[in-house]
């Protein structure tokens, strides 16, 4: 699995010209199922992106996580995290989950989060989605299970 996970001040999702979710202060994740991927990816990284310590404490450093702030969690799937260009630049996706594992292992994900209390939203499976950021820092962890 991979995680793009971004620190925000604030993010909406919006689909056919409809706001369906938004979060404050707290982290986006652009969640990404390999085809390969097993239970073990699935809690490897909802722990990691629930103990990323990438908020500043009161010293500025980033040392507190999204649990330590309270924060939100903006989760939207995103299959294009899968694709690779090693041999052209049109992506080739065919190590991306099919659609029915990638939407189980997304919505696992997300009750793992809601599981160990964070508030946590989300876009439309499969939809065609406008992701609006305002992005904190910039900070931009990618988290990927094949080389944690």
């Amino acid at each position: 699995m991979v995680g793009l996970v971004q620190r925000v001040e604030r993010s909406s999702v919006t689909v056919g010209g409809q706001k369906v979710s938004s979060i404050g202060r707290g982290i986006l994740i652009f969640l990404g199922v390999h085809q390969d991927d097993c239970e073990q990816d699935l809690e490897l990284l909802a722990r990691k992106c629930i103990g990323l310590r990438i908020f500043p404490d009161d010293d500025g450093k980033m040392n507190l996580s999204v649990n330590d702030v309270k924060g939100e969690i903006m989760v939207v799937s995103q299959f294009t995290l899968l694709g690779d260009v090693k041999r052209g630049l049109r992506p080739y996706f065919g190590e991306a989950a099919s659609p029915e594992k990638a939407n189980d292992f997304y919505e696992r994900f997300m009750d793992i989060l809601t599981q160990n209390g964070i508030e946590v939203k989300c876009g439309i499976f499969g939809a065609y989605m406008h992701v609006d950021i305002v992005n904190d820092g910039p900070v931009t962890i990618i988290l990927n299970t094949k080389e944690l």
